[in-house]
């Protein structure tokens, strides 16, 4: 067994351009300050880290790990949620994600996927110079319009799909496990890897590649109606990331899974705040440990009711009170005692 460390807090959610969430070192002494021990930082802003240079630059990644150091603090992934997004966009997609593209590439798709593979490889190599061992990040989708097998799909275009987002993913992959980083995918909605069945597709189009993992989210499992406890059971060994997000399903006469086009506060499924939804976290942390799994436990703040500085103030101590110190020793060790094969045959009447 294995003590997750923490309580740590992804920034994507917080970043604005007020004050002390404008600037890297506004959002590490912010984070400090509630008590936090790691950021999960995401790498899409240049003023937060620049991929471009850190890939290439022992001496800026240095001093980017250093300044988060000097708060306190541990970086516990980078994230490239929006590039991973963007290695794989379905055309139906395509101008509504254009809005996470870089202004040059908007409209050039073509061009935009090409500038996200690039990003993934760099992500991979400022990894290994960080020191870091997972990386948290999308698949991108190009299946998701065909979640629902109306129309019915012409036969073979899943396992096209799975084939060419394998083909994209395959050299980045290789990146990274040369790098010795894991790449843990967000199973998430509107992803191509969405679930236990999707992630397997996903491992067997890859070769089973090594670098392949999971960045492991409840929230996202309580709105698919999937059973999330024994989701750990099946893909323990896969979970390499971890997210403390908080969800509720509360289906109606009017809406269920799919949650119609409704707001977000009117969805029966929706996102919360750790401790406000239906996630039980008890369990969900201490099958986490029993089974090993070496992770932080990282704060994602998306609630349609609650303020992002309440959800965060309070995550520090939702997630404290919850890490569990694995044992070193059993709870009987005062009851056992050394004995020789000759004692076990003698018990056993042997």
């Amino acid at each position: 067994m294995k003590t997750i460390k923490g309580p740590a807090i992804f920034l994507a959610q917080f970043m604005d351009d007020k004050a002390p969430f404008n600037s890297l070192d506004g959002l590490c002494k912010w984070a400090s300050d509630l008590g936090y021990k790691g950021i999960q930082v995401p790498t899409l802003d240049k003023s937060i880290i620049d991929l471009d240079i850190a890939a290439n630059s022992q001496t800026y990644c240095d001093e980017f790990k250093g300044k988060i150091n000097s708060y306190g603090l541990e970086i516990t992934e980078l994230s490239t949620h929006i590039q991973g997004q963007l290695v794989a966009v379905h055309p139906a997609h395509d101008i509504m994600f254009d809005a996470f593209a870089p202004d040059h590439l908007k409209g050039k798709f073509k061009e935009r996927t090409a500038w996200a593979i690039d990003q993934m490889h760099k992500a991979g190599k400022t990894s290994k110079r960080l020191g870091l061992k997972a990386h948290a990040t999308f698949s991108g989708s190009l299946l998701w319009p065909y979640v629902h097998p109306w129309p019915q799909q012409p036969q073979g275009l899943i396992e096209l799909g799975f084939k060419e987002l394998a083909d994209r993913w395959k050299p980045i992959l290789n990146t990274f496990e040369d790098n010795g980083v894991a790449v843990c995918y967000e199973v998430h909605p509107v992803e191509d890897i969405h679930d236990g069945d999707t992630f397997e597709r996903f491992l067997e189009a890859t070769g089973n590649h090594k670098a392949v993992n999971i960045l492991y989210d409840p929230s996202h499992f309580v709105l698919q109606q999937l059973d999330y406890i024994k989701y750990i059971d099946h893909y323990h060994e896969f979970i390499k990331a971890f997210h403390v997000k908080d969800s509720e399903f509360n289906s109606s006469g009017k809406k269920g899974t799919f949650g119609g086009y409704n707001d977000w506060k009117d969805r029966a499924g929706r996102y919360r705040s750790p401790g406000d939804g239906q996630v039980d976290f008890k369990t969900v942390f201490s099958k986490l440990t029993e089974y090993g799994c070496d992770v932080w436990a990282v704060l994602e703040w998306e609630c349609v009711i609650k303020s992002p500085e309440q959800g965060a103030k309070e995550g520090v101590d939702f997630i404290s009170t919850h890490i569990i110190e694995a044992t070193t020793k059993r709870f009987d060790d005062f009851a056992g005692g050394n004995t020789d094969e000759n004692q076990l045959k003698k018990i056993l009447g042997l």
